[in-house]
């Protein structure tokens, strides 16, 4: 009997979905497919085809654009690691939820397209696929598979079935990838102006790959932390238009009367003494002076009796009823209070 051979081999009748139609020399060994065979069956004109080392399409032709997503995962696995039990009647759902591909996962302009980017090329076209995979693994890029390695691995999203690096950092490795400035502006765009994330998360990602060097990245940057500031003042607006809250004076500068200035606010409720601010800082901003600013503003205002409120960018957007009950507890919490001390409100 072939070592290779396992005793109780698993038909390959079912193998009917595409992660069935891509599978490893381990799978195939699982199924009860010993190596000549597989080696038969991919020569010139033969039904099967290898993809990728150790990975092998069971039909002739092109893969398809899921078909390579696949086989770029499978190539991940180390060469020890068991295939995914087929799963039970009725468990479909918990089968979808397991982890097939280790930790691995689709980035770059392949996640970008999964996330539905107009300005990411579509999957059919790429001649690379990006897989992001622990820095402790030894893998080569090959074929159309390029390797890319992270010390910290972020949570993905499944994806038309395979884990996908989220939005923000897919832009990050494209970026690093790209050279045309344009499309390093459209991608950075997209990101924030589709909504898939906030500016913020993307210049964090830019900054742990080290690309805000790049002239390309830090224009399209500025134009990005602009435009984000613009989209969340809108969100706010709608915020406390949308939910019945008092209207407040928009982007005002608070002073001491004949005395020198306190700061600047987003939105001000001079009879209520709240004060709110849109916290977007981001990485290239998050340092000692900064943070000493804002301190020593949120000490003066409330040493005046002025509350302020924080929201950020990423829960206007993903929570606006819950930013606006929290300015309105805030702004009703106004009653138990002393009044706030009498400040000058300019425009900003």
């Amino acid at each position: 009997m072939n070592p290779d051979t396992p005793l109780s081999p698993r038909p390959l009748h079912h193998l009917s979905d595409v992660r069935h139609r891509v599978l490893t020399t381990r799978q195939l060994r699982e199924h009860g497919v010993p190596g000549a065979t597989v080696a038969e069956r991919c020569r010139p004109g033969g039904p099967w085809q290898q993809l990728l080392p150790g990975v092998f399409l069971l039909r002739p032709g092109p893969p398809t654009s899921e078909e390579r997503l696949h086989a770029g995962l499978l190539y991940t696995l180390p060469r020890t690691q068991t295939a995914p039990a087929r799963p039970r009647p009725g468990d479909a759902d918990t089968a979808a939820e397991a982890a097939p591909y280790g930790e691995a996962m689709i980035t770059g302009l392949a996640a970008l397209a999964l996330h539905g980017f107009t300005s990411a090329p579509p999957l059919i076209s790429l001649d690379h696929i990006d897989v992001l995979v622990p820095r402790t693994r030894r893998l080569r890029s090959t074929g159309f598979v390029r390797v890319v390695r992270a010390h910290t691995l972020p949570r993905p999203l499944r994806l038309t079935g395979v884990p996908v690096a989220p939005p923000a950092r897919a832009v990050a490795d494209a970026a690093g990838r790209l050279a045309e400035p344009t499309t390093v502006h459209r991608l950075l765009t997209e990101a924030v102006r589709g909504g898939h994330c906030e500016a913020g998360a993307v210049v964090r990602e830019l900054t742990r790959a080290r690309l805000l060097n790049r002239p390309a990245v830090v224009d399209a940057v500025d134009t990005l932390l602009a435009e984000s500031r613009a989209i969340a003042e809108s969100r706010l607006y709608d915020v406390v238009r949308g939910h019945g809250l008092p209207e407040p004076l928009w982007n005002v500068d608070l002073r001491l009367p004949g005395g020198p200035r306190l700061g600047g606010v987003d939105a001000y409720w001079p009879e209520y003494g709240v004060a709110l601010e849109i916290d977007s800082r981001t990485p290239r901003q998050d340092d000692d002076a900064l943070w000493a600013e804002q301190a020593g503003k949120r000490e003066r205002l409330e040493r005046l009796g002025i509350l302020i409120v924080h929201v950020t960018p990423k829960k206007l957007r993903e929570a606006p009823e819950q930013q606006a009950a929290v300015a309105r507890t805030a702004l009703m919490a106004s009653a138990d209070r002393e009044p706030a001390a009498y400040v000058v409100v300019l425009p900003k």
